[in-house]
């Protein structure tokens, strides 16, 4: 008798085959049977009408420091995801010396929007070298598993002290030491890993992260660590000023260190040909027999504005800033009164507030037309007319007074939407181009970052039920390929050989979900962190059921208390 069977399904088992039905049974925490017809189970899942899918591999999050005291990693295991890779765009927790643990905190909450007093709250500190944080990480008992890779920025400064933090140029002793660690930490079962080479990134006080301007030399010696280990991807995100002088060092980490690399790749309004521009790129390493990638998200990378997040279109105002900081219904009752409406929206954004911002969050100021109302059902292909340009221009008023009374109004929750990337055309077209090319992969959900402004753990679920059922700007993606893009291929990526495929022999994560059914609610905030901190979460109704490794963790969208979850190590 197996111990799960899930019966009369919808098999799409993440491969990109045709779905079919049948029976999927499960003994322990391997799959055993997919397809045809199982014997008897001491527990039966009725699937008829269901998808059953493998658990999504999301290889994009930020939950280095939550994964240390939270088992659950909401929002992302809500939305079916079964493992998450963390680490990423260079910023982490190991390697560190106890003088600088607050230096990191301070670049986590600066990139990452991860408040720092959550993480002050919430760290132990119970590791100083990459290994012993694997260590720390592997004694929590979880709901999914986690893997992490090695972050560049904590790596230069427990390698430079300092002298990284002011972003001084690494000696050749100092690129010795990070390449040894690097290797350290692979072998100790790091996945990759990453760095960031963008002004997109800035610490707490505004400052360039550490690894901002490193010389070519240093990465490229970090790549044939990574080469001499045989293991992890090597990523990144780079403004790509000199696209040739970027790409240079790229394929010569590729060619040295034969490691997968890749880059965040997402559509700008300033330069709207860049993303093709920098796919030639892609392409032409893949033909030299480079295994060179881009990585890209599956929607918008869309803030979320409203009175309490940590940005609205006027917060960038003085008058607005200047109550910033008073209990909510004080600031609410504030932003009513009159005199306070007339003030703020007599000014304009105060060049000081704007130097803080990243360069394309800046566009909350003035870009009117790519703000849109986000209602109960988020819509993340709004059209031209549902912008907050268009709805001012119908009432006859100014769109700074249309936010301004949309944001103020009803008990002060609402919040409009502001794509700040791949949405340069006003559609998703060329976000589709991306995620069908054959040399992409899926991520850049954030999961656990930006707690006070984005919430994109949701990209799998938005996956399914914009791309495959709902969308009507354009054409929708086969479901079959959809999934795999989300399993097979983002756990194959990562080396992730047990799992991504509903095979006899693999892991038994599984998704059964309610396609029709599936629905996403808009964010909300909550106060659920360390220190009450504060994130934005979003939920989700649809899916019947996750296992991971053979333990149902949700049933109808509650959590079980099962903790099935564990630490994944590289392995080669």
């Amino acid at each position: 008798m197996h111990d799960i069977v899930i019966r009369g399904g919808t098999i799409v088992d993440g491969t990109g085959a045709p779905a079919f039905r049948g029976d999927v049974a499960i003994d322990g925490d391997k799959i055993v049977q997919a397809g045809g017809k199982a014997g008897p189970g001491k527990r039966e899942v009725k699937a008829d009408g269901r998808l059953v899918t493998p658990g999504w591999v999301d290889v994009h999050t930020h939950y280095d420091g939550q994964a240390t005291w939270d088992p659950v990693l909401a929002p992302s295991s809500w939305h079916g995801a079964t493992t998450i890779v963390f680490g990423n765009c260079g910023v982490g927790f190991a390697p560190v010396r106890q003088q600088h643990q607050q230096a990191l905190i301070e670049m986590m909450e600066g990139v990452e929007d991860i408040p720092g007093i959550v993480l002050t709250e919430g760290l132990k500190w119970d590791w100083e070298s990459f290994p012993e944080y694997l260590d720390a990480l592997s004694k929590l008992p979880r709901t999914i598993d986690i893997a992490a890779q090695i972050a560049h920025h904590p790596l230069r400064v427990y390698a430079m002290g300092e002298r990284a933090i002011a972003r001084e140029q690494a000696t050749a002793e100092d690129i010795e030491v990070m390449a040894r660690l690097t290797e350290e930490a692979l072998k100790a079962g790091a996945v990759g890993f990453t760095t960031s080479r963008s002004d997109q990134h800035k610490t707490l006080a505004g400052e360039l992260v550490p690894g901002r301007y490193a010389e070519h030399e240093e990465l490229i010696a970090i790549g044939r660590a990574m080469g001499r280990v045989g293991r992890g991807t090597f990523g990144m995100l780079s403004d790509f000023e000199d696209e040739a002088s970027e790409f240079r060092w790229i394929r010569q980490v590729a060619k040295d260190s034969g490691r997968p690399v890749w880059f965040l790749l997402t559509d700008r309004s300033y330069d709207p040909e860049r993303w093709r521009r920098l796919m030639d790129g892609v392409s032409a390493a893949r033909a030299d027999n480079l295994p060179v990638y881009a990585q890209v998200a599956g929607r918008p990378v869309g803030l979320t504005l409203g009175l309490g997040t940590s940005l609205n279109p006027f917060a960038l105002r003085e008058a607005f800033a200047a109550l910033a900081k008073l209990p909510p219904a004080e600031m609410l009752a504030k932003l009513r009164d009159p005199e306070t409406r007339r003030l703020v929206l007599s000014q304009e954004a105060s060049p000081r507030l704007l130097e803080v911002l990243p360069p394309l969050s800046r566009q909350i100021a003035t870009r009117w037309d790519r703000m849109y109302l986000l209602g109960e059902q988020p819509d993340y292909e709004p059209p031209p007319e549902r912008s907050i340009a268009a709805m001012a221009a119908r009432d006859g008023v100014e769109p700074a007074e249309f936010c301004y009374d949309y944001l103020t109004g009803g008990d002060g929750s609402r919040m409009v939407y502001f794509p700040v990337t791949n949405y340069v055309h006003g559609d998703l077209e060329v976000v589709r181009e991306l995620i069908e090319h054959p040399h992409t992969i899926l991520g850049l959900s954030d999961g656990g970052a930006h707690c006070g402004v984005i919430c994109d753990a949701s990209l799998n679920t938005s996956m399914l039920s914009h791309w495959v059922r709902d969308r009507t700007r354009g054409p929708r993606m086969p479901l079959e390929r959809t999934i795999q893009r989300m399993t097979s291929s983002t756990a194959d990526f990562y080396g992730f050989k047990d799992r991504g495929r509903l095979e006899p022999g693999k892991k038994a994560d599984v998704n059964v979900i309610d396609f029709d059914g599936l629905n996403l609610h808009s964010p909300k905030m909550i106060f659920d962190l360390p220190a009450g901190g504060r994130r934005l979460v979003q939920s989700v109704d649809g899916y019947d059921m996750t296992i991971c490794s053979g333990m149902p963790i949700f049933e109808k969208g509650q959590e079980t208390g099962a903790r099935p979850g564990k630490l994944v190590r590289s392995t080669g």
